[in-house]
């Protein structure tokens, strides 16, 4: 007797939960997003620690101060030199002559030191932008590695499917339940826990950039990790549709090397993109309309203010076009490859045998 379409699209969701919650390894690979997002916050403020000079008199004093090095009185110049040499400061500034200071350190020119102490002229900045550029590649890294691990995690979809067809398995699934039903009951369930991983995600970044000391950064990237969730969402639901064809196309773990590397491409393609072309505004604005990179490198356009609202919503619409299309072309794939055992299955013989 076979089982209605919804009801064994959700028993096959609960099934695949249950078998990742009770994986070590989902439990894992989760815990390391959630590390590298703080480590990435909160490493650069611990390791960024600020110049040290050590100032005889005042002349510098208030300069180097105000551009955030840890300034040290001392009494004379023998005192300052003492500390270079004994590496205790990383330079000093002495006066020298009536009006002037001069610099000293141990092996090098304190380029830092020399260009607080020169005075600049006033600069007016006609479009200021609300981040620095060390803030912005680090948020472009985060949403680009964050797109990454979840993508790559759609594997287990590709190794849930190979082996239920290695351990035979399938053959007694497919008498009760129907085939598609399967396949999307598998992507329903590994989207739901992935929608479940952003919200912990989107949940933790904030705290993340509090203890890192970037709160302000926060009211910047709250939109664009708005826009970012449903994204993600639908692009891991494109991707898992093409995990699950690769599964399918298999019988044995072994193999499935073999079908998942076009799906790899995918996944790392836009990682690599939006990495590499991130200050290109015409490569970022075709990866944006792109269904297979729109999922990141919208997000990010609308994070660096160079995407406006009506944009987001055409690429989220090419998207979710792309999404109905991609997972009906995988249920046909999927259904006519999944009883095929004995080696791996072309794509044209897996089209064909699903008529």
């Amino acid at each position: 007797m076979s089982i209605p379409f919804g009801a064994a699209t959700r028993l096959v969701a609960e099934r695949e939960i249950k078998v990742l919650v009770r994986s070590k390894g989902f439990w894992i690979g989760f815990a390391v997003v959630l590390i590298g997002l703080f480590a990435l916050t909160v490493l650069p403020k611990v390791f960024d620690s600020p110049t040290s000079v050590a100032v005889v008199g005042d002349s510098a004093t208030g300069t180097l101060t105000d551009a955030g090095f840890d300034v040290k009185r001392v009494d004379d110049r023998a005192a300052a030199e003492e500390l270079v040499r004994a590496d205790d400061v990383d330079a000093a500034v002495v006066p020298d002559g009536p009006s002037g200071v001069r610099v000293i350190a141990l092996t090098e020119p304190p380029t830092d030191v020399l260009t607080a102490l020169v005075t600049a002229p006033p600069v007016d900045l006609l479009d200021a932008s609300d981040v620095s550029p060390g803030e912005r590649q680090l948020v472009i890294l985060v949403f680009a590695l964050v797109f990454l691990m979840f993508g790559m995690g759609g594997a287990a979809i590709a190794q849930s499917t190979v082996t239920e067809k290695q351990t035979r398995i399938v053959e007694i699934l497919v008498s009760t339940i129907p085939v598609r039903a399967m396949l999307a009951g598998k992507i329903a369930g590994h989207t739901l826990l992935t929608l479940c991983q952003v919200a912990v995600l989107a949940i933790a970044a904030p705290i993340a950039l509090r203890i890192g000391g970037q709160g302000e950064l926060l009211a910047v990237v709250a939109p664009a990790l708005g826009w970012f969730v449903p994204f993600l969402v639908l692009g891991f639901v494109l991707l898992a549709s093409m995990w699950a064809v690769a599964g399918s196309l298999v019988s044995r773990q072994e193999d499935l090397g073999s079908s998942m590397g076009l799906v790899m491409i995918l996944v790392m393609g836009p990682y690599f993109g939006v990495m590499f072309f991130s200050d290109n505004a015409t490569v970022m604005g075709v990866l944006s309309y792109v269904p297979f990179s729109a999922a990141v490198a919208m997000p990010v356009r609308l994070f660096t203010g160079s995407a406006e609202v009506w944009e987001a919503l055409l690429s989220m619409g090419v998207l979710a076009a792309s999404v109905a299309v991609i997972v009906l072309l995988s249920s046909r794939l999927y259904a006519g490859s999944l009883l095929r055992t004995g080696g791996k299955v072309g794509l044209a013989k897996a089209w064909a045998r699903a008529d």
